[in-house]
């Protein structure tokens, strides 16, 4: 009995006992625990992969709406700035024309002032020129009357 055959006798009798206390058995079924274990752990990560795939795709489409969104708010936002600048602009015009006619309306009106100022100085200048030559050559009396007439001739042109 060499060292080979004891052993294979402990190694039977270590077999027969892992049998008798069932070890196998135990030993299948842990393993049979942990595998389950894990595919319920794959299971829950394919789940959650699934899940989180979803909540992605939704949020890019949340996005892609916001972007949207934002797109058109800055479009209606520059168009309305536009808008704000025509009328700015046409009211600004229309302010300017109305102020540049107001100022030609005044120039003229000061000018048409100007031109009966001097000739109303005018006309009194004549009229006391004319009185002096009359009151010179003529009488008084004489004078007075032809002064009152030729005064009330002036005034009918004016007129």
């Amino acid at each position: 009995m060499d060292a080979t055959f004891w052993a294979f006798v402990a190694l039977v009798i270590f077999i027969a006992i892992s049998i008798y206390f069932k070890v196998p058995g135990a030993l299948g079924s842990a393993l049979d625990k942990r595998a389950a274990k894990i595919a319920g752990d794959l299971e829950d990560a394919r789940r959650l992969r699934e899940e989180a795939q979803q909540l992605l795709a939704e949020y890019q489409r949340k996005r892609k709406e916001a972007e949207s969104e934002a797109a058109s708010i800055i479009e209606a936002a520059k168009n309305e700035a536009s808008q704000l600048v025509t009328e700015a602009r046409q009211k600004t015009e229309e302010f300017v024309t109305r102020r540049s006619a107001m100022a030609e309306q005044k120039i003229a009106q000061a000018e048409r002032e100007a031109v009966n100022e001097v000739r109303s100085t005018a006309v009194d200048i004549a009229t006391e020129a004319a009185r002096k030559l009359i009151e010179l050559k003529v009488d008084a009396k004489a004078g007075a009357d032809l002064f009152k007439a030729s005064l009330s001739d002036l005034k009918a042109k004016l007129n």
